[in-house]
């Protein structure tokens, strides 16, 4: 008899640690899915920062008046940097940039002076930099907007693409992940039917017969985001060790979010989906006890 006790008992603490390690493993797939996510998107973000806008300035503005220009564009919204870049200047880099003193050989400097804008990440679509430069171009002092309109289209395109597939496979991910989840807490569970049907027999309540259960389950989801949480700080840190050219994301608040997300999945996934397993044996007659 006191065999047959520790064979249980030992069967009982080798489902626990393997649902828990099952749900530890869960939760490390979704924490570094989500990494990838956020570090996906701080990518998209700085391409789309790196779009830039020329604001080509009238020959005769005058000096009040460009520093007027040029305060304004720094105080918009849209506007994350805001370069003035000479006639002078222009000229010198036009001339490294073609390897020749084009200068000289027109007999004059035909570039105008000219403020290099970078949007902010949220208003580098193409629908906002139409309206702002709508905007812009009935400034006075100002000639002409240029920017790469096919090219930030493109580029706008292909990010809300890569977007839609990373949402369609972390949605994806999840969904299976919670299945697998609840089946390997409900074989735990499972295999405690015998106690909880032992503890409805001598009489004990709904509710005192789920207390240690869900007790249990808060742990399990700690201990399974505990060891979530290691292994997703060992994959960012040899990421991070691996490919620094790649600036991968190290921010403390950053990753303190991840860590946090995962301990509230975890906990939130093993208690509810203990909860309805638990139930279901509390519900169920002991006749039908090795049906289900």
């Amino acid at each position: 008899m006191a065999s047959n006790d520790r064979k249980i008992k030992r069967k009982i603490r080798n489902a626990y640690i393997v649902s828990t390690v099952s749900i530890a493993l869960v939760l490390f797939l979704l924490g570094a899915v989500g990494y990838m996510i956020l570090n996906a998107k701080e990518a998209s973000d700085t391409l789309k920062e790196n779009v830039s806008i020329s604001v080509l300035l009238k020959d005769n503005v005058s000096g009040v008046r460009l520093e007027e220009i040029e305060s304004t564009m720094r105080v918009r919204k849209e506007v994350k940097s805001c370069t003035y870049i000479s006639k002078e200047q222009a000229a010198e880099d036009f001339k490294a940039y073609i390897g020749n003193d084009f200068v000289g050989f027109l007999d004059g400097n035909p570039l105008p002076a000219s403020l290099e804008l970078t949007l902010n990440a949220a208003y580098s679509d193409l629908d906002s930099i139409k309206i702002m430069t709508a905007e812009i171009k009935k400034m006075d002092g100002v000639e002409d907007i240029l920017y790469q309109e096919a090219i930030i289209e493109q580029v706008t395109e292909n990010i809300k693409k890569f977007n839609l597939i990373l949402l369609l496979f972390g949605g994806t991910l999840l969904l299976i992940s919670l299945i697998l989840i609840n089946n390997t807490i409900r074989m735990a569970i499972f295999s405690k039917r015998n106690i909880i049907n032992t503890m409805k027999l001598v009489g004990a309540t709904g509710g005192f017969i789920m207390r240690p259960f869900m007790g249990k389950a808060v742990l399990q989801g700690m201990y399974a985001a505990i060891i979530s949480c290691l292994l997703v700080s060992g994959v960012v840190y040899s990421l991070n060790k691996g490919l620094p050219e790649a600036a991968f994301i190290t921010d403390i608040e950053i990753l303190g979010i991840i860590f946090a997300g995962i301990f509230i999945l975890g906990i939130l996934i093993s208690s509810v989906f203990t909860y309805y397993a638990v139930r279901k044996y509390i519900r169920i007659s002991s006749n039908q006890l090795f049906i289900y």
